[in-house]
């Protein structure tokens, strides 16, 4: 009916099988950016922000986000991730931040919605530790920049 891999022969949800995959090394990178105005990229600049260090908060809420991945998306596997990082590029000419995440593991599934994961709940961290100061925040353009290990490797032409 559908060639979907969520969706079987008769329409339905489903969680894919991987079973018969093989177990390899597998990485994903995604990407997305928060607006800011210029005060707020100053006060995380010189993380005086009066709720914390703002990079710390969403890169420690980022990594916790992926490892917990298969809890928020239904039909996502629980992938045995080991490793997690977390870059953050403080763009002050253009008031904004781009966050970039790194997640990768020897598994049978991709780790695309881990890195996505990360990247949403990081921009979203920054986002909650900001409003205080004004809620003109814009949080775009998240997108799945690289995977690579697993029978279909993808790759943007982008820098991030």
């Amino acid at each position: 009916m559908s060639q979907l891999s969520h969706i079987d022969k008769n329409g339905k949800m489903k969680m894919v099988d991987i079973s018969a995959k093989k177990e390899t090394l597998r990485t994903a990178v995604a990407q997305g950016e928060i607006l800011l105005n210029a005060e707020i990229i100053d006060k995380i600049s010189a993380s005086s922000i009066g709720k914390g260090d703002v990079i710390a908060a969403a890169r420690i809420a980022g990594i916790t986000a992926a490892k917990r991945t298969w809890e928020l998306i239904p039909l996502c596997h629980q992938a045995r991730l080991t490793s997690v990082d977390i870059d953050f590029n403080i763009l002050k000419k253009e008031n904004k931040i781009i966050v970039a995440a790194t997640a990768k593991g020897f598994d049978r599934t991709g780790f695309e919605m881990e890195a996505l994961t990360a990247v949403s709940v990081s921009l979203l961290i920054i986002y909650d530790m900001c409003k205080a100061l004004s809620r003109d925040m814009k949080i775009t353009d998240i997108k799945l920049i690289k995977k690579a290990g697993g029978r279909s490797d993808y790759s943007r032409q982008e820098i991030y």
